[in-house]
């Protein structure tokens, strides 16, 4: 069975922790079994890996976060890259097109498409692989998982089910409803739809085709700028006469919200947070290495990073997107393939960066036109080549690289860097690639 995993969004709801590369999936916000860190992605895949390990997993995704991804997943999973960001119906048939022609799938084998950021239990991966014995079966061209609403919801779309049977035909999709129309939904025996489906590949690939001019995954890749800009749900699902759909009724979230992300936190604060005993209801991040004390704070989410502050009612949080897109930032914090950087310092004509290198990585051979740079080494050992002359680094070590110097650093145990940059003209443009002769 091959999982589809759909990774995108820019992640402006959950400002500051999140921004353009770093989206709400990959924030290490949850803590996994054995208490450590983790994000939504990381949970989610560790989930398939443990419930389906036959399942072959591939991440559908924008090349912004293709870095973050191999970062906490490792260099070996399988990604399919969208060349730039459409909706999930072109992301689902360059991905259908990936596992024919790149991973070699057969069109008789089943497909089974999630969003890669829900918040659920175990039990939902055995659902998950229902759906895929029930698309290899035949049991219709297209199945659905419908999620058994728990509250009349404003903010999901609802699917209207034949029957209450655990796996009936649908009569009807509706779009997001206000509050009496949605409990009217609930009357009729509604499902949430949460985004999941199945089929066999041959049937994503001949909706593919129908869809496209372009029917192999080399000629959709290169032109999938001009592909058109529709979801699964309007250019297939909502069309498809042959369609069924398994209820789930477990624990199932959509954290697409500071609200809704601060009910699966694995504690009321992270990092360097102090709550006095007059706190009601109130969750804390602070990514900050500054502490944070809260008083009397009641019904509250507070956020600090390197991007901003956020200080919220929990309730307006929902909100925060317009007041961002109106904001102007830069990067302050990405995860890599390769490790990690953290912008601490921004002037007129310097930039500070702190580089975190993972043991058996290195940056690329670079060099630059406009700017000087000044590293210092903070922690562990490595190797730096300067202009082609190779030497070992460890800490307190200072290397100058004035404009025009070729250089690149070879982690041996991680590395940590804080690099400084100098010039008029500080841009992520001014970098240009050697060969490491």
């Amino acid at each position: 069975m091959q999982i589809i995993l759909l990774s995108g969004g820019s992640g402006k709801r959950l400002w500051p922790l999140s921004n353009d590369i770093r989206s709400k999936q990959f924030i290490k916000i949850l803590k996994d079994p054995d208490g450590r860190p983790e994000s939504m992605v990381m949970r989610v895949y560790r989930q398939i890996r443990e419930a389906i390990p036959e399942a072959q997993i591939t991440i559908a995704t924008g090349k912004k976060q293709v870095s973050a991804i191999k970062n906490q997943l490792g260099d070996k999973v399988s990604i399919c890259v969208e060349p730039s960001r459409r909706d999930t119906f072109p992301a689902i048939s360059l991905a259908a097109f990936y596992l024919q022609e790149e991973r070699k799938v057969e069109e008789e084998e089943p497909v089974v498409v999630c969003p890669v950021d829900p918040y659920v239990e175990d039990g939902y991966f055995q659902t998950v692989k229902h759906m895929g014995e029930l698309a290899e079966k035949g049991t219709a061209a297209l199945l659905l998982m419908g999620m058994e609403p728990t509250y009349p919801s404003e903010k999901y779309g609802y699917i209207i089910p034949q029957d209450r049977e655990p796996v009936s035909g649908v009569l009807s999709f509706r779009e997001k409803p206000d509050l009496e129309t949605a409990k009217e939904y609930l009357k009729q025996g509604a499902l949430w739809n949460g985004g999941v489906f199945a089929c066999r590949l041959k049937y994503l690939l001949q909706k593919a085709r129908e869809w496209s001019a372009f029917s192999d995954y080399q000629k959709l890749y290169e032109h999938y700028a001009e592909a058109e800009r529709i979801s699964f749900d309007y250019a297939v699902v909502e069309k498809e006469k042959d369609i069924r759909v398994l209820r789930y009724g477990g624990e199932w979230k959509d954290i697409g919200t500071w609200n809704t992300f601060a009910e699966v936190m694995g504690e009321e604060a992270l990092g360097r947070v102090t709550l006095n005993e007059t706190c009601v209801n109130t969750n804390v991040v602070n990514e900050l290495n500054i502490p944070i004390l809260c008083m009397g704070c009641r019904d509250m989410v507070i956020a600090a990073s390197g991007e901003g502050i956020l200080v919220s009612d929990k309730g307006q949080s929902s909100y925060i997107k317009p007041f961002v897109d109106r904001m102007e930032q830069q990067v302050m914090f990405a995860e890599k393939s390769w490790g990690s950087f953290t912008v601490l310092d921004v002037q007129e004509e310097s930039l500070v960066i702190r580089i975190v290198l993972l043991p058996g990585h290195s940056l690329h051979y670079h060099s630059h036109e406009h700017r000087d740079e000044v590293w210092t080494v903070m922690r562990g050992e490595g190797r730096v080549v300067l202009d082609g002359k190779e030497r070992r680094v460890g800490p307190g070590d200072v290397l100058s690289m004035p404009a025009g110097c070729r250089h690149t650093v070879f982690a041996d145990t991680e590395l940590m860097i804080n690099e400084v940059q100098l010039g008029r003209e500080i841009t992520v443009e001014d970098k240009i690639k050697h060969e490491l002769g």
